[in-house]
């Protein structure tokens, strides 16, 4: 059998069980397994066996149930309250100032946590009750939050990007260094955007009267809310930036951080504690049974020839190796919409790293690129998973069609902050250069 017509079969089995609803560990896993026989006969399951192990000797995988964890205690620690309420105080005179106020601890718990849901169901249960009590229009109260929440997987600590640096071999650290401005920019970009839209539609996200604003003391006063989350930021990145501790040694730092917060807040117990470690061991089993699958997957995909085959398909396309670019990160939104973002990376990040490297790309510029993709991803109809997260908590006024209607400015001004660092790559790849050379 021609390799075109393996590689053919192969891609359609894998996207067939996919849709079909099957587990996505078993899907990449199966699928391989029976390629690979097909391919090398029964000495095939070595193979398998030999990927499988090596992928359990990394050390670095174990800061991804160390960072699941750190966010699981941060949610239910309390923090969040307090940093609401301080946001309330300062950006509630300003209009669409509540929603530029999510977006901001957004960002800081996506600094601290690593993942996306711990700031959507957070934000959701906290800002989102008070902007529709304030008269906020809803469509942008659900929208700030479903984009703010995605933030998890860009900003560094990030549980994908330790997966992408697994995949390719590239540096954790230099993956953490890259996503800070990335992610900062589309605070910025999404900010400008509601207080732009504010400014000329006032009624979407009216400002504070006056009688319900603080005075300057009790607003200062409430800036002691960023100190435990601030020092949690900088224990992590600072630590890893710096070369004091490695990537998982950072989480252990985070960990403890997190375990502090929740005492300080009172919220400290073994019912806690017990929680936390519950949902960790889940979803921590799940990452791990995609990471095998995804090892299987890539065995199957080299051995069969198929790496050769995509790169010469992909020297047909328009515009050189900027329209490759342009033809993948298409390819990576239509994914999102449909197919769970960890499990896109380990399907496609084993099909195109060849082809990047072979153009000459910056492996890290396309890690921070696929990430943003990604972010999008988490947060586009039907199957974005922020958005399931949001229709559990919203009030029964907010339907699955409002949900899916709020997200499309907000993806609209992310696809435009993935432009600009498509542009100038320079956003991603200065502060690893600066710190890493």
């Amino acid at each position: 059998m021609s390799i075109e017509i393996l590689t053919f079969l192969f891609f359609m089995s894998l996207f067939v069980f996919l849709f079909s609803g099957l587990p996505l560990s078993f899907v990449l896993g199966g699928i391989s397994i029976i390629f690979l026989w097909a391919t090398w006969g029964p000495e095939a399951f070595y193979m398998v066996a030999a990927q499988t192990w090596g992928a359990m000797e990394k050390f670095t995988l174990v800061a991804i149930p160390l960072f699941i964890f750190m966010a699981m205690i941060l949610e239910k620690s309390g923090t969040a309250n307090d940093l609401y309420e301080m946001m309330y105080l300062w950006f509630g005179p300003v209009r669409g100032g509540l929603v530029i106020g999510t977006l901001v601890i957004c960002a800081l718990f996506a600094a601290m946590c690593g993942i996306s849901g711990a700031a959507v169901v957070s934000m959701g249960s906290i800002a989102l009750p008070s902007m529709l009590e304030r008269k906020y229009d809803k469509l942008l109260a659900v929208g700030c939050i479903n984009s703010g929440g995605g933030w998890g997987i860009l900003i560094p600590p990030s549980v994908i990007m330790i997966l992408y640096s697994l995949i390719t071999g590239e540096s954790v650290g230099r993956m953490f260094a890259g996503g800070v401005l990335p992610g900062l920019l589309l605070l910025c970009i999404v900010s400008l955007y509601v207080l732009v839209r504010c400014f000329f539609q006032p009624h979407l996200g009216p400002a504070l009267p006056l009688d319900q604003r603080s005075d300057w003391p009790r607003k200062f006063k409430a800036l002691k809310a960023i100190i435990l989350p601030v020092s949690i930021v900088f224990a992590v990145l600072g630590s890893i930036i710096y070369g004091l501790t490695t990537p998982t040694e950072a989480a252990a730092v985070g960990l403890l951080g997190s375990l502090i917060s929740a005492a300080v807040y009172r919220r400290l117990s073994w019912g806690l504690v017990w929680e936390a470690s519950i949902r960790t061991f889940r979803l921590t089993g799940m990452v791990m049974w995609i990471l095998f699958g995804a090892y299987a997957f890539t065995a199957a995909y080299h051995s069969m020839g198929a790496t050769h085959l995509i790169e010469s398909i992909m020297q047909y396309l328009p515009g050189g190796r900027w329209g490759t670019i342009v033809f993948i990160q298409i390819l990576l939104l239509i994914l999102g919409c449909v197919l769970d973002p960890a499990g896109i990376m380990m399907i496609t990040v084993p099909v195109f790293m060849p082809i990047i490297k072979a153009h000459g790309f910056d492996p890290l510029w396309f890690g921070i690129l696929f990430i943003m993709n990604m972010n999008i991803g988490y947060m586009t109809p039907p199957f974005g998973f922020n958005l399931f997260y949001l229709k559990a908590i919203v009030p029964p006024s907010i339907t699955m069609g409002d949900i899916y209607r709020s997200v499309i400015p907000f993806t609209i001004m992310e696809c435009i902050g993935m432009g600009l660092v498509m542009l100038f790559p320079q956003i991603a790849t200065w502060l690893p250069n600066k710190f890493f050379g």
